[in-house]
């Protein structure tokens, strides 16, 4: 009864892993509900991944109803989630991971040998066909390797998507705000322009000397310059908002609102700050997760140490002289010379590596989210003096000198001065307002994922060095 059992056995093991081979497939939607789910709890914003030309179709349609009015904030993050080409590149990697996911438990291909021996007239066939056990019983365990380096590619994706939600709030802020200044630095302009004129009048009857004269000529030269930079940075801003957008052609001709937002009428008070931001931070998240799976990856290095080749192969021999010989064979590779210490080595090294890693990134998360917040508070109470101090003190000052000059106390051109300053206040007012808007889209971005305090740029994960132990 032994016999019968031990030739089941190997049919057996085939078949269980022919099993485990089969589960291998790949999902509905590709790891993208994940970051889709993302996007909608923390944006509050649609994804679509433009897969056919029937999701191409419906996001272009959905782009044109947005663009088609005056653009908000929210509006322009929605394009750019829907519409930027580099955000759909980035999709791709979710299919790219999830293949090698499938890949990875999908069996090993079988290896057919044939040999043809003779021996005066006797001739011998020999047939092999051959497993890579080590291969087939690894799988359970890379399997799960690669699983969790798909949970962290999802991570990538998502910290991709919050970024550039974060960039396209600072891209628009920054787009309306020279907007605004190019409108004030316009009527700095048209007030430069009057004053050099009704100098250059007043010198030709004799009522001003040179001196005068060219100090008002200065100031036009200086304002006909500004004009030209705001001019030349309204340009900038726009595109820059443009290419985050990922708008071209007729979607260009996007039109925005006149001013920016009003200021809250509180700023946010986060007492724990720090505490919020690595409980929900994705890029810290991210880097436990790369830990985790170096670790993992260091026992199964542990584990097939000295298994680095083990195949199983079916045997078949026929001769025209001889009965058919049929078995099986297992080859396995004998650590003579290399006991895989190295390799053990390399593991133990880059699974320390990405401990450090990871606590680098839990210290520069506190840092930075203390960072964004305090630069929004101060931005909140620099653009909220402005809003209720200078501007309305320059607007009284106005309004006297205006009934002074109703009443000839003071002349043409100390009113024209007095608007200038005017002008000026509430172009400050402006840039103030400006940046507590980025202040405000730094300090979201922070307490999610790794900001760009001073600069926009990709997401950065320190958990992808942990790539190496893979």
């Amino acid at each position: 009864m032994r016999a019968p059992s031990r030739r089941l056995a190997l049919p057996a093991l085939l078949a269980g892993a022919a099993l485990l081979g089969g589960c291998a497939s790949f999902s509905a939607d590709g790891g993208f509900a994940t970051v889709e789910q993302t996007a909608k709890d923390r944006l509050g914003k649609d994804l679509r991944w433009a897969r056919t030309d029937a999701d191409q179709d419906i996001i272009d349609k959905r782009v044109a109803e947005l663009l088609a009015k005056p653009l908000t904030m929210d509006d322009a993050v929605q394009v750019a989630l829907l519409n930027n080409r580099g955000l759909q590149a980035t999709f791709q990697d979710l299919g790219i991971t999830e293949a090698e996911v499938v890949q990875a438990g999908r069996l090993p291909n079988p290896g057919f040998s044939f040999g043809r021996l003779t021996r005066g007239s006797e001739v011998e066939l020999e047939r092999g066909l051959h497993f890579n056990l080590a291969r087939i019983l690894a799988m359970p365990f890379i399997g799960q390797m690669e699983a969790r380096r798909f949970e962290q590619t999802k991570g990538m994706v998502a910290m991709r998507v919050l970024s550039l939600a974060a960039d396209t709030r600072k891209a628009w802020v920054n787009a309306l705000a020279a907007e605004e200044t190019v409108r004030y630095m316009r009527q700095v302009k048209e007030t430069a322009d009057a004053s050099s004129e009704l100098a250059r009048r007043m010198e030709q009857v004799g009522n001003f000397n040179k001196l005068q004269r060219a100090r008002e000529q200065g100031f036009y030269a200086d304002a006909a310059l500004n004009l030209a930079q705001a001019e030349q940075a309204q340009r900038s801003t726009r595109e820059r908002l443009t290419r985050l957008m990922g708008a071209w052609g007729a979607q260009t001709q996007f039109s925005l609102p006149e001013r920016l937002p009003d200021l809250p009428k509180e700023a946010l008070d986060l007492p724990d700050v720090e505490r919020v931001a690595l409980a929900q931070r994705l890029d810290v998240l991210g880097a436990k997760l790369a830990a985790e799976r170096t670790a993992r990856n260091l026992g199964l290095t542990r584990t097939t140490r000295f298994i680095n080749v083990l195949e199983l192969g079916l045997r078949n021999n026929r001769s025209n002289e001889a009965p058919t010989q049929r078995g099986w064979e297992i080859g396995v590779e004998l650590p003579l010379f290399d006991w895989s210490g190295a390799r053990v080595a390399r593991a133990e090294a880059v699974y320390m590596q990405t401990v450090q890693l990871a606590a680098e990134t839990a210290i520069n998360a506190r840092s930075e989210v203390r960072e964004a917040y305090t630069g929004y508070r101060s931005a909140y109470d620099i653009a909220r003096h402005h809003r209720d101090e200078i501007v309305p003190l320059r607007q009284r000052i106005a309004e006297e000198n205006q009934l002074r000059y109703n009443g000839m106390l003071i002349g043409v051109f100390e009113l024209l001065a007095d608007a200038r300053s005017q002008i000026s206040s509430v172009n400050a007012a402006i840039q103030a307002k400006r940046d507590f808007w980025i202040a405000q889209a730094d300090l979201d971005m922070a307490l999610i994922g790794k900001p760009s305090l001073t600069a926009a740029s990709g997401p950065q994960m320190a958990a992808d060095a942990a790539g190496a132990g893979h």
